[in-house]
């Protein structure tokens, strides 16, 4: 398998800590992709977004909610993904909250490099306060990221990374003691010491 890959996108992060998870890391290459600098990644995903997953048949899968299932569904262990009740829409639930805190981070991040005269400091602001009111409400159910480790807890993870990264001025976990302690602990598991974004 070929993964399209940035070595600073949260995406691509919750892929390769979910490929670490489930023992499969060994068996994904990593292609860089700069979708930025490059249009080739659209013959893999129309969208030219980053992940994307390149089968060995050929066939691609993206993004990276169905490329962290589909791995998930090549081993035998203990599943991200639980099957089925209260436990599945939980941590599928938890999933979507973390990737829209990433998918508004990256708004703003992007909006923050647009040139002076371009960018809109309101639209900024709206994004952030969008990444503060999913961290909050974390803060208020951090008891339900006990348990087994799930898809939920992998993307949150990536989520707190990412901003921690990109908006470190922010100290987004200073305020959310709850949070930040369950993220010092998760943030040593092998699968995240091992994919710290950088670049």
């Amino acid at each position: 398998m070929k993964l399209r890959y940035s070595a600073a996108s949260p995406y691509v992060r919750k892929v390769m800590v979910t490929a670490h998870e489930v023992g499969l890391v060994g068996q994904i290459q990593t292609v860089p992709t700069d979708v930025w600098g490059t249009a080739d990644v659209q013959g893999d995903n129309p969208l030219g977004k980053v992940p994307a997953l390149v089968l060995d048949g050929g066939e691609v899968l993206f993004d990276s909610p169905v490329i962290c299932e589909y791995l998930d569904s090549l081993h035998s262990g203990a599943k991200l993904f639980p099957a089925a009740g209260g436990a599945r829409w939980r941590a599928l639930r938890q999933q979507a909250q973390a990737d829209g805190i990433m998918d508004a981070g990256i708004l703003a991040r992007l909006e923050g490099n647009r040139k002076d005269g371009e960018k809109s400091a309101g639209w900024i602001q709206r994004q952030k306060a969008a990444v503060a009111r999913g961290l909050d409400v974390f803060e208020q159910a951090v008891a339900e990221l006990d348990g087994p480790i799930t898809i939920g807890q992998i993307t949150l993870g990536c989520a707190i990374g990412w901003v921690n990264f990109r908006f470190a001025d922010d100290r987004v976990l200073d305020k959310r003691p709850a949070l930040a302690a369950w993220y010092a602990k998760f943030s040593a598991r092998p699968s995240m010491v091992a994919t710290v974004p950088k670049g």
